[in-house]
C-alpha cells in the first residue's frame, strides 16, 4: 500500500465525518443518524456508490438545509469527498464506509427521505444480476429503508442496465409510483435535476458523448 494511501486512511480514522469500522459509532447509528451524528432533525439523504464524493458535496452544497451520506467502500475515494467538506466546514455531509449490501445495519426502517444509486456498476453478466444495485434483492431493501413517499434517483450511463431497472418495473417485479425517466438526461425537462454537479465519471462519460439516464420513483 503506497504512503498516499495510508495517509489518507490516517485522516479518516480521525475525521468526524467519516463513519468506518473500528470507531465506535460504526454499526450504532442506525435510526440515530440526526439526533446523534448531525444533530438536528433534518431530512436524511443518502448516495449509494458515493466515490470521492462529488454528488454527496455537491448535493450538500445546494440543499443546506438537508443531511447527506455518502456511502462507498473505498476509503481512499471517499477522503476526496471526506476533505473537501471538512475545507468547506459542511456539517451536513458524512460519509459511511462500507459494502452497499450492509447498508440495512446501518439505517433504520424508514430513515431515509431520498436514496441516490449513481453510476454504479453494471453487472452485464446474468450470474451478476443479484449484485446489480438495482436489482429486486437491492431494491426491496431500499424500500424497507426509505421514508414513506421517499424518492428513490438512479443516474447510470449504461443503457443496458438502465432498461433492466426499467423492465423491472414495467412489469410490476419492483412495484413503483410517480415513476419518471429519461434516456438523456441533459436534454430532458429533468435537466435542472442534476443541481449542477457531475461525478468524475459523469463528465467522463458525458465528454464521451454517452447519454446519461434519469428516472425516480416512489415505491407503491
Amino acid at each position: 500500500m503506497g504512503r498516499k494511501k495510508l495517509e489518507r486512511f490516517a485522516d479518516n480514522a480521525v475525521r468526524y465525518n467519516v463513519v468506518e469500522a473500528g470507531k465506535e459509532c460504526y454499526g450504532q447509528l442506525a435510526g440515530k443518524w440526526r439526533s446523534e451524528h448531525f444533530k438536528n432533525d433534518h431530512e436524511l439523504v443518502v448516495e449509494l456508490g458515493c466515490g470521492r464524493g462529488e454528488y454527496t458535496t455537491g448535493l450538500g452544497v445546494n440543499f443546506p438545509e438537508k443531511n447527506f451520506v455518502g456511502v462507498d467502500v473505498k476509503g481512499a475515494r471517499i477522503w476526496v469527498g471526506s476533505s473537501y467538506a471538512v475545507k468547506n466546514q459542511m456539517e451536513n455531509v458524512a460519509f459511511l464506509r462500507t459494502q452497499i449490501e450492509q447498508i440495512d445495519t446501518h439505517f433504520a426502517e424508514n430513515e431515509i427521505s431520498e436514496l441516490w444509486v449513481t453510476f454504479p456498476d453494471p453487472r452485464p453478466k446474468d450470474k451478476d444480476e443479484k449484485r446489480r444495485l438495482t436489482s429486486p434483492r437491492f431494491m426491496e431493501m431500499y424500500r424497507s429503508l426509505l421514508a414513506e413517499d421517499g424518492w428513490l434517483k438512479f443516474k447510470t450511463d449504461s443503457t443496458s442496465l438502465f432498461d433492466y431497472t426499467l423492465e423491472l418495473i414495467q412489469t410490476g417485479q419492483v412495484k413503483v409510483k410517480n415513476l419518471s425517466h429519461t434516456h438523456n438526461l441533459y436534454e430532458s425537462e429533468f435537466m435542472n435535476e442534476h443541481f449542477g454537479v457531475k461525478t468524475k465519471y459523469e463528465q467522463l462519460f458525458y465528454d464521451k458523448g454517452e447519454d446519461i439516464k434519469y428516472l425516480k420513483f416512489q415505491f407503491a
